[in-house]
């Protein structure tokens, strides 16, 4: 009997990629849709930072109101080169680079809880750098989970109807991650973590039964962090009742729906004054979407949410009409991870969820976030692109053919497709 993972096998043959696993790809193999979503988040990132911290900037860094604008167009930058990067590796060649990555987050996870490598701000020590140029670790957890988990389901799809032999190897491995980062006092990149690592098992098809298992101790395991630290307990009551503590530990919160009142159905605009960068402790970074509120109103706001739900959608097909299993998990990965922090961040900033501190996706300010979001896009269009080439392939191979039936590459010498 054939594997669940048959439908996914390669179906093409093309021009084989050179020794070093880059392949030239042309734009218009690319899912164009995904890409313009993703420039589209990205220049409105790129304004609303600048429009959220040139008050702060220009009164914290040495009179220069586009501190901040400067610094994230750089990682934009270096965003828009690892995406190109990514857009030409062949994703195949994650199997290899997966357990690399996996083993320098680690290192990085461990390094950063040791004093003097690790820079501590408010009692939280998730940062490791100087000045400007520091790196989160827990952001490359979050895309190692990505990658080496969709590698590691793959490798393993044959077990994971067996949760001694195939769900509970992977959960605890997620498990050590999440434990990392939780000691960075970092709660909500943990979350983002469990999340991730969560979807996988989904689009690997975990049953039910075991999925509901690990929710539930995620859920005990997530009260009892919460109860640990008092400031949890206290960003959880403000949740509950933010107006009890406007001046406390509600503050953000409340200044944040103020905000979104103050916007109303159009927003006040760009060029009026903007009380929330000036109320919002660094309102560039996790309240960014607060400030669209205010300036662009409720129209502003489901367009943001409008352009993260067309990421979805098509994050959806390229997983769907992935090669092969790697394919679809990885695009699944990805996908779950970059739509799952817009969607954390927004109903903490809402006031729908507690706030948790996970940025705003290609919006927020911030280096690692915004580099390896970009970086993960670049690999959802290089699986889109395969899949398209891939079928071109295929339909000047059926040409002519009588029964219209697609050759399969593993039954006639020299096949292969064309990023392999």
């Amino acid at each position: 009997m054939s594997s669940r993972v048959d439908r996914w096998i390669p179906i093409a043959s093309a021009k084989r990629s050179n020794g070093t696993g880059l392949t030239r790809v042309a734009l218009p193999d690319c899912d164009i849709w995904l890409l313009l979503t993703t420039t589209a988040l990205c220049g409105l990132g790129l304004i609303m930072v600048f429009v959220a911290s040139e008050g702060f900037a220009y009164t914290w860094d040495n009179g220069n109101p586009a501190y901040y604008f400067e610094h994230q167009l750089v990682w934009i930058v270096l965003g828009v080169a690892a995406l190109l990067f990514c857009l030409r590796l062949d994703y195949h060649r994650w199997r290899t680079l997966g357990p690399w990555l996996a083993a320098g987050s680690a290192f990085l996870l461990v390094a950063v809880l040791v004093p003097h490598i690790g820079v501590q701000i408010q009692g939280a020590r998730r940062w490791i750098g100087a000045g400007p140029i520091q790196i989160q670790p827990s952001v490359i957890a979050q895309f190692m989970i990505v990658i080496y988990g969709a590698v590691w389901l793959e490798r393993h799809h044959r077990v994971m109807g067996d949760f001694k032999e195939g769900v509970w190897p992977y959960a605890w491995r997620i498990g050590i991650v999440a434990g990392l980062v939780i000691l960075e006092k970092d709660l909500g990149s943990t979350m983002v973590v469990a999340v991730v690592g969560l979807g996988l098992l989904v689009l690997a098809g975990a049953k039910l039964r075991f999925l509901g298992l690990l929710g539930g101790i995620g859920l005990v395991l997530g009260g009892l962090m919460i109860k640990a630290e008092p400031y949890r307990v206290a960003r959880l009551l403000a949740y509950l009742n933010p107006f009890a503590h406007p001046l406390g530990s509600g503050y953000q919160a409340v200044q944040a729906l103020y905000a979104f009142g103050a916007g109303g159905l159009f927003g006040t605009g760009f060029a009026s004054p903007v009380p929330t960068a000036q109320t919002l402790p660094e309102a560039q970074n996790d309240f960014i979407f607060a400030v669209i509120g205010q300036d662009m109103g409720l129209i502003g706001t489901l367009a943001v949410l409008g352009l993260f739900a067309l990421f979805a959608w098509r994050g959806y097909k390229i997983a769907t009409n992935a090669p092969d299993q790697l394919g679809m998990l990885l695009a699944g990965g990805a996908t779950i991870w970059i739509v799952g922090q817009a969607l954390i961040n927004i109903g903490g900033v809402t006031d729908s969820i507690p706030s948790t501190g996970v940025p705003l996706t290609f919006i927020s300010y911030g280096g690692s976030s915004m580099a390896l979001s970009l970086a993960a896009t670049g690999i959802l269009l290089n699986i889109s692109a395969r899949r398209r080439r891939t079928g071109s392939a295929n339909a000047r191979a059926d040409h002519g053919r009588r029964d219209g039936r697609t050759l399969h590459p593993r039954g006639r010498r020299g096949g292969g497709s064309a990023f392999d």
